[in-house]
């Protein structure tokens, strides 16, 4: 399988593409694109890279999987293709923004329009059977945005990652908290929802209100 991201990244991961985990990666999607419905589409299996590029990373949001749902995935985390009805999780990612931004309920759940300002959202597998959710979990897809985290707490400072669930939380060891501003909270699902642990968190206003305080041009949520 060819591997099309965009130059910003291909520069910086280079060194992973060479290991063997990673061919065996590639190998493994190309067979299961193959021989079953996978998702998302091959061409937006790196969409968030491809839309968020290096040098614009302002806030990573970390996702588990892609949906498995016919249609929905469109390789930003938490982002459906445009006309696809809102999950359960994106709904209350948005009713959150509107509690806390004032911001009125979009029609339209592809995230893009994020990741073309500076968000990337990173799921920690890329790719997923239909239907079968975490049918590609370990298989190499996590060792790779393991790297790719690594390589942003490194290389650059002052970006906001906004870890929600306990999945994402364990991401924070890969982080530098000194270089870097690190919002937790519970999942947006249903479940942690409804029990408290998503609404009022109030991460959007405050990861714009850490960008504008280091000089950044804050993200439009809208």
């Amino acid at each position: 399988m060819k591997v099309n991201i965009h130059e910003s990244w291909k520069n910086i991961l280079i060194d992973e593409f060479d290991k063997p985990y990673f061919k065996d990666l590639l190998a493994f999607v190309e067979t299961e694109y193959l021989l079953h419905n996978c998702y998302p589409i091959k061409n937006q299996i790196f969409s968030a890279l491809n839309n968020c590029h290096f040098n614009d990373v302002k806030i990573v949001i970390i996702g588990q999987d892609p949906y498995h749902g016919e249609g929905q995935a469109n390789g930003l985390c938490f982002s459906v293709n445009d006309t696809v009805s809102h999950p359960p999780s994106l709904v209350n990612v948005f009713k959150e923004i509107e509690r806390d931004l004032g911001l009125q309920y979009p029609e339209s759940g592809n995230l893009e329009r994020w990741a073309k300002q500076g968000v990337l959202l990173l799921n920690a597998t890329l790719t997923v059977r239909a239907q079968q959710a975490g049918s590609h979990q370990k298989k190499g897809w996590e060792n790779f945005t393991n790297a790719i985290i690594k390589i942003i707490s490194k290389e650059k400072k002052e970006v906001v990652f906004l870890l929600w669930g306990g999945f994402a939380k364990q991401k924070a060891k890969f982080i530098d908290g000194f270089r870097h501003h690190i919002l937790t909270s519970g999942h947006p699902s249903p479940l942690s929802a409804n029990r408290g642990y998503w609404f009022n968190n109030k991460h959007f206003s405050k990861a714009n209100l850490y960008l504008t305080e280091k000089g950044y041009e804050p993200i439009n949520w809208e």
